[in-house]
């Protein structure tokens, strides 16, 4: 056996390291973690925590604007003191999660790192050496190739503004477009998204994300379609993009085109790690063609969302794997995900679109009927459910003001596929998001 630093050393720090690294450490292997950038990666840093930072006063003025009458004035958001307290409730998340890793005696090696070989990664001038190799350097935001690109700001600039533009263009329309489309517009600024194609959100049902789009437009959203963006000038202390059909002077432009995956000056050619625009390629062991080299997280390229919990799963199951508890392939559960826009949006397992292809039973909710969301005057909410030729619950989509709570609260009924009498053994608290869920199954 060769000698090496480590038995698992990491590039990156986020969850696809250290969920599954600290108690790998603890578990007695040695393990090392490069990073560069703040420790903890983007979700701590700049993307999940800072984001729900961000919306939660947005959801509070929603729920007094449906309460109106019971509950009396109108509230604001303060933009400033609001992204102060977002830095308030992140500034700590670096140094805790290092905190966690030194804990267990992970060594934290500041700095970037190269392949040299497949068993050697440089970190500056200095060799670190490891049996096993885990690439987990995650994503940076897509910048759309346009003349005057670099006059767009991304999510992260976003999220550290401390003062907020009056008008905002954003060009992009997924997850971060609806999410930051929803609180800029909520805390007074006048907002416009600019789309490529038709639809927004176009991994979700559209019926539901159609609701989400009719209500910011009757908030104040403008939403430009079918559009081509060309170029963006600069105009005095103002901004213009130019599209194909026109163009929009804004004070800020949010570039919101997507997210690309961290594989270029790592050194994966010196190596011959297979990748491509998508990611990693991996096997179902998370190994990339070189045999102790394995990618975690949103570098890869899979099927599955490149969401937090994915990573969380994927760094989790490379514990079990260098701790020798297994040599089974990954076998990824129904991962759940949700915009947070407002009303929310979120789904798990199978598709409404799916099920209609497949045969399998849907059942529809019109949620401002029940009893439970009437206590906060719910007015957007609908759900989906699926079941498949068994009965079984296979798949939930819904809107509504509590979405992520809802669908969190199916999952073990989705991820086990329960029988009715195992349904029953499940009491939930009474009154609760989660009864409310379980009295639909």
């Amino acid at each position: 056996m060769a000698n090496y630093d480590y038995d698992v050393l990491y590039i990156g720090s986020g969850h696809g390291t250290f969920d599954g690294a600290i108690p790998l450490a603890a578990r007695g292997k040695k393990v090392g973690v490069i990073e560069s950038g703040l420790i903890g990666g983007t979700c701590p840093n700049r993307g999940c925590n800072a984001k729900i930072a961000l919306d939660a006063p947005v959801k509070l003025t929603r729920l007094t604007e449906k309460l109106q009458g019971i509950v009396n004035g109108d509230l604001s958001i303060n933009w400033t003191e609001n992204e102060k307290h977002k830095q308030e409730v992140i500034e700590g998340l670096p140094d805790m999660i290092g905190g966690l890793m030194k804990s267990v005696n992970i060594d934290i090696i500041k700095g970037h790192g190269t392949f040299q070989d497949d068993h050697t990664v440089l970190v500056g001038d200095e060799p670190k050496t490891a049996e096993n190799i885990v690439i987990s350097t995650g994503q940076h935001p897509h910048r759309v190739d346009i003349p005057g690109t670099e006059l767009a700001h991304d999510s992260a600039d976003f999220m550290n503004l401390t003062d907020l533009p009056a008008n905002i263009t954003i060009i992009g329309a997924g997850y971060i477009s609806m999410e930051f489309a929803t609180i800029a517009n909520a805390a007074g600024a006048k907002v416009t998204v600019i789309t490529h194609g038709e639809k927004v959100l176009r991994k979700f049902y559209q019926p539901y994300v159609d609701q989400i789009v009719a209500d910011l437009k009757s908030r104040g959203v403008e939403f430009i379609n079918n559009a081509k963006v060309s170029s963006f000038e600069k105009d005095g202390s103002d901004f213009i993009v130019n599209y194909d059909g026109g163009q929009v002077k804004t004070n800020w432009i949010l570039d919101a085109t997507g997210r690309v995956p961290n594989v270029d000056d790592i050194g994966l050619d010196k190596v011959g790690v297979d990748y491509s625009e998508k990611g990693i390629k991996v096997n179902d062991h998370l190994q990339t063609n070189v045999d102790n080299i394995y990618a975690s997280g949103d570098v890869i390229d899979k099927d599955q969302p490149k969401l937090t919990p994915t990573a969380i799963f994927e760094s989790t199951y490379l514990m079990h794997t260098f701790a020798g508890d297994t040599t089974d392939a990954i076998d990824y559960p129904e991962i759940p995900s949700v915009v947070f826009t407002s009303p929310r949006i979120a789904k798990v397992g199978v598709s409404v679109e799916e099920a209609k292809k497949d045969g399998f039973t849907t059942k529809e909710n019109h949620l401002p009927d029940d009893w439970y969301r009437q206590v906060t005057k719910e007015d957007i909410g609908d759900n989906t459910l699926v079941y498949d030729k068994q009965n079984h619950l296979v798949g939930a989509t819904e809107i509504s003001d509590q979405a992520e709570d809802a669908i969190n609260a199916l999952l073990p009924a989705i991820v086990f596929k329960f029988d009715p009498a195992q349904l029953e053994r499940i009491v939930t608290l009474f009154p609760t998001i989660a009864a409310d869920a379980w009295g639909q199954i």
